[in-house]
């Protein structure tokens, strides 16, 4: 649930989601592509939990920085960990959009919008990953276009399974864990 103030229970939550967020990340296998490299991680599935569990602006701030923290410490990803910063807060904004959208309506329907909720905010971030690859190794990099492309369908092909199991993942603890927080009260003091 989402609430329209900034209590000190928000503000340490959001600190909490950007921590596992960071642990969920740096636990990761390389990928080594022609033009940089890529990794398999758990961090999305925090990314999109926190979306789903806590709304789109808590979950968004807690995915952003989060993997903005976790890029700043990877010489590769430093540059970048403003873009970083931006995606990862869109894909749990978009998650934590949808899933309020089914708040109230029933379990089924809860349910269903959580599951939703995190293919939306996949896709949104694996769409943003691609593009800013492509805009990086054409642009700036001034990469060959033959290069940029086996490159972006490389690291859309590893993003595509990091969003299939952050999907599920994310949809199956946010099944289980939405019950235990409501009975520990936890939506209300936030």
């Amino acid at each position: 649930m989402e609430s329209k103030r900034f209590n000190i229970r928000r503000v340490a939550l959001i600190g909490v989601l950007s921590a596992l967020t960071f642990a969920a990340t740096y636990l990761h296998i390389d990928i080594p592509t022609a033009l940089g490299k890529t990794m398999i991680h758990l961090g999305n599935v925090v990314c999109l939990l926190g979306g789903a569990l806590f709304g789109p602006l808590t979950g968004g701030l807690s995915a952003g920085i989060g993997s903005a923290l976790y890029d700043l410490i990877d010489p590769v990803y430093a540059p970048e960990a403003w873009i970083t910063f931006i995606n990862k807060f869109l894909m749990a904004f978009v998650a934590g959009l949808v899933c309020n959208a089914g708040r109230g309506r029933g379990l089924r329907l809860e349910n269903t919008f959580t599951l939703l909720g995190g293919v939306c905010g996949a896709v949104t971030y694996v769409f943003l990953y691609v593009s800013k690859t492509i805009v990086v190794q054409y642009f700036i990099n001034s990469g060959v276009w033959a290069t940029v492309v086996t490159v972006a369908i490389q690291k859309g092909l590893v993003s595509l399974v990091n969003a299939l199991i952050a999907v599920v993942v994310s949809t199956a603890l946010a099944i289980y864990l939405r019950p235990a927080l409501k009975k520990a009260h936890i939506f209300e003091k936030l």
